[in-house]
């Protein structure tokens, strides 16, 4: 497993794919990935970019009202994308069955971790997302926990 971090600045949108396939490069044997960032700051957008590197057919939303999408590749794999934003206590991902989804060996995209970060799996690569205010770019960095 690569111990360094990774770090990619996309200036615009169309860069995510690059950013996406280097996030997924980078760590293959990877399949827990926990999406930091403030609001707005385009988690569930590079999520959408990982999403379609991975092949996934069906659309990528935000699940934060559904806290867990589900989503199949190409391949019909399973790719999980959460959201524990409206978490209030960890019970309540305790509630929805997170060791499916965490240790199920399938992708999953986890935003707004740090609502159940003690949880998360020991091997997981963790992705900050800040935005440049000048520019409104993004700088990406990637690294495992």
């Amino acid at each position: 497993m690569m111990t360094l971090e990774q770090q990619i600045i996309c200036p615009d949108e169309h860069s995510l794919k690059e950013a996406a396939h280097l996030l997924l490069d980078s760590f293959p044997e990877d399949k827990v990935f926990a999406f930091f960032g403030k609001m707005g700051a385009g988690k569930t957008t590079f999520i959408k970019a990982v999403c379609s590197a991975l092949s996934v057919m069906d659309e990528v939303t935000s699940p934060t009202f559904n806290i867990v999408n589900e989503y199949r590749t190409i391949d019909a794999e399973k790719v999980y994308h959460m959201d524990l934003y409206r978490i209030k206590e960890i019970t309540e991902v305790l509630d929805i069955g997170y060791e499916d989804y965490f240790f199920g060996g399938d992708y999953c995209f986890i935003e707004w971790p740090e609502k159940g970060q003690e949880l998360l799996p020991e091997r997981c690569v963790l992705v900050r997302i800040e935005e440049d205010p000048a520019d409104h770019s993004r700088r990406i960095r990637m690294k495992p926990q």
